[in-house]
């Protein structure tokens, strides 16, 4: 333990190190940024110095900071403060009233958006508002509602300003609902290319640079509230390199990030792609950069042939004749250059074709040391497991089947959805693996919905999919947040765990993640978060210390203002639901109680059963669970 005078001491508290050889610790010092010393009180207290900062945690359980293997928020941080966000909202009713307030606030010619991450499952109603109830809310004002990337919803004045008509052209791999005579309805359809709701929606207005760098602090803000200390960021559609990291640059330029992050190079134009990596290799260098903002390699896009969208409601795509060549010569340009990947792929079918291609290249170029990996996964098979394996590669997962989870039933059934993905199998078969979101569009950002799905295996909609045999035990699933994550970005034993040496990234749960209810898990969010040692969120008996707050979200009617992030934390109206209510909220759609289950109709609709229409079913176990 080292003698050097301490920055920070961190005592009295219960940490879960995740050190297998120092599991547990009351104390931690830190300095310069890393873990100096972690132990006991008696041994802890005594380096303190004349300007140690000393912080009580009064017995308080204290975790490795969260990262996030799948996180667009350099893409996500640009529009995050016009963004109305229904994460975490259990009612349709609730939302809509939230939409109805900031209609009221938002300017002409400024749009109201709800960009992704939540379901209509999540909602009491189990339904999406109608056109006609948008119009209602915003006669006058675009609105502009994403579904996942299944679908997109837009009002009569959003349509307008979209300027989709009756002469707009069907997009490929996508419809434009129309009525009778021709016209567009409001509801774009991704089947399943996404491509038509990314063109709808980068019609709207942008803000400006300023507003950007403001707008990028408060999200940043918002995952330090829950928690959230690192991420690797997977690019995403429409945004550019190195055009739309000027924002991001500028905060690391200025010492201003609060999120550690690793970014990987997604290529934007389908044809083009060999052209961005020989570009981005020349001018790119992987690892270039600092422990907050680092190069990490290229992905989650390599080739546009190669992408199977993930909208279950509609059938798996077939991946293009052309897709084993094209993602060839991309491989070999990353190999060559000594570059790791990530390659977006939901099906096994499309895995197994890329396993061909990087066994191909592999014989002559090898792939070891570099860390490549598949991203999402679902329904990868023990056979494209096992070869992952064999090549050295990894698989990164996240929770989109929380939101999808129902879609994934109904198509394929309950048996198909046990182990989907199969991350018990990857464990076990010692594939390296972590875990993360796709935040903002599919998922929520909300990291504890993830862990809560992999500890419960329930949807945010109640549905219950995976069994218990298949879940994880609670730090299993902090292990594939923290430290398994450093893998994929090649960072391991830098950060994920509260060691000597390690950067000093740490949070301090408003409750016992080890001790609290499951139905609670999701419900969690950060007293205290400490990014380099140094304080980055604080709240309740420890907000006396937090002094790293960003200006206020602009513009002035930004709807970070008026209701915060994940469950509309910054409403008075919001504010104080009793987590129980929410969740009966989000398992029941029903004005009645069962006199069975009360208001848990999931329990009984997702048995189990002979029946083909899950969601109609009268009398499972004996009781009317039919309100769904």
């Amino acid at each position: 333990m080292t003698t050097d005078m301490p920055d920070l001491i961190l005592h009295r508290g219960l940490f879960t190190t995740l050190d297998r050889l120092n599991p547990t610790a009351s104390a931690v010092a830190i300095k310069d940024g890393r873990f100096t010393g972690v132990g006991q009180d008696q041994e802890i207290m005594p380096l303190a110095g004349s300007h140690t900062k000393i912080i009580d945690l009064k017995g308080r359980r204290v975790l490795p900071g969260l990262i996030d293997n799948h996180l667009h928020i350099i893409r996500g941080g640009l529009t995050f403060n016009m963004e109305l966000r229904w994460d975490g909202i259990w009612s349709l009713a609730d939302a809509m009233a939230m939409l109805k307030r900031q209609v009221a606030i938002t300017p002409p010619p400024q749009w109201v958006r709800v960009v992704g991450g939540f379901t209509e499952h999540q909602f009491a109603e189990k339904r999406l508002p109608t056109i006609e109830e948008l119009n209602a809310v915003a006669p006058d004002t675009p609105v502009f509602l994403l579904h996942l990337y299944d679908r997109a919803i837009l009002n009569g004045a959003a349509l307008r300003a979209v300027g989709y008509t009756k002469g707009t052209p069907e997009p490929p791999g996508g419809e434009i609902t129309r009525d009778a005579r021709g016209n567009p309805t409001g509801l774009l359809l991704a089947k399943p290319n996404a491509n038509i709701l990314y063109a709808a929606l980068a019609k709207g207005p942008k803000l400006p640079f300023d507003y950007q760098v403001n707008s990028t602090r408060h999200f940043m803000r918002e995952l330090n509230r829950l928690g959230v200390t690192g991420a690797i960021d997977a690019g995403g559609g429409s945004q550019n390199y190195p055009e739309d990291y000027a924002v991001i640059q500028k905060l690391s330029d200025e010492g201003q990030l609060t999120i550690r992050l690793a970014y990987n190079l997604f290529t934007q134009r389908p044809k083009g792609e060999k052209d961005d990596f020989l570009n981005w290799t020349k001018t790119s260098k992987y690892k270039h950069g600092t422990d907050y903002f680092r190069h990490n390699g290229a992905g989650e896009m390599l080739v546009f042939s190669a992408a199977d969208f993930e909208d279950f409601r509609v059938p798996r795509p077939d991946m293009p004749p052309e897709m084993e060549g094209e993602l060839e010569g991309i491989v070999r340009i990353l190999v060559q250059n000594k570059w790791p990947w990530r390659m977006h792929a939901t099906y096994d079918e499309t895995i197994s074709r890329a396993l061909d291609v990087f066994e191909k290249v592999n014989q002559d170029m090898p792939l070891e040391g570099l860390h490549w990996f598949f991203d999402h996964a679902e329904t990868i098979s023990d056979q494209s497991i096992d070869r992952i394996a064999a090549l050295g590669g990894g698989i990164a997962v996240q929770h989109r089947m929380a939101y999808q989870g129902e879609y994934f039933v109904e198509r394929y059934g309950f048996g198909a959805a046990e182990a989907t993905p199969p991350v018990k199998r990857i464990i076990d078969k010692g594939v390296k693996v972590s875990a993360g979101t796709d935040a903002t569009r599919v998922a929520s950002y909300n990291p504890w919905v993830s862990l809560a799905w992999l500890v419960t295996g329930m949807t945010v909609g109640g549905l219950h999919i995976t069994p218990q045999r298949n879940c994880l035990d609670r730090e299993t699933a902090l292990r594939m947040w923290t430290e398994n994550v450093t893998w994929f970005s090649n960072e391991e034993g830098k950060k994920g765990g509260i060691q000597v040496g390690q950067l000093a990234d740490l949070i301090v749960p408003d409750r016992d993640y080890f001790s609290c209810a499951e139905a609670e898990i999701a419900e969690t969010t950060s007293d205290l978060t400490v990014v380099g040692g140094k304080v980055v969120y604080a709240a309740s008996g420890f907000k006396s210390l937090d002094s790293a707050a960003p200006p206020p979200a602009m513009p002035d009617w930004s709807p970070v203002r008026a209701f915060g992030g994940y469950a509309a934390w910054g409403s008075a109206e919001s504010a104080g639901q009793p987590a129980l209510a929410r969740k009966m909220a989000m398992s029941c759609g029903c004005a009645n109680q069962c006199k069975v289950h009360g208001h848990d109709h999931a329990t009984a609709w997702s048995n189990k059963l002979p029946i083909a229409d899950l969601k109609s079913f009268w009398g499972a176990l004996g009781c009317a669970c039919w309100a769904v």
